[in-house]
């Protein structure tokens, strides 16, 4: 499913114009980047919480040239579904 299929069936579900549904769902978007630009969990129980977790500095290795590089430590978005939405999936 992409952006405009998830805004079309946002606003059949809700009963709103897709303008509508397609300002909600920016404004969702927006919300979640800003909490964990702030580096804070958004917790959305039955579906699940967007986190964002440190990944530490490594050596790695190019893979073209063979040469070793160093990764420097960086922060990843995560998601971890909920129970709820894990069972839901796998029945």
């Amino acid at each position: 499913m992409n952006k405009q299929e998830l805004v079309a069936a946002v606003a059949q579900k809700a009963g709103l114009t897709k303008k509508d549904a397609a300002a909600a769902v920016d404004a969702f978007v927006d919300v979640v980047k800003g909490a964990l630009k702030k580096k804070e969990p958004v917790r959305l129980i039955g579906f699940g919480t967007f986190n964002v977790r440190k990944r530490a500095a490594r050596k790695g290795r190019n893979p073209r040239t063979k040469a070793p590089i160093n990764i420097p430590e960086r922060f990843a978005p995560v998601f971890k579904p909920s129970n709820q939405l894990r069972d839901l999936v796998n029945k």
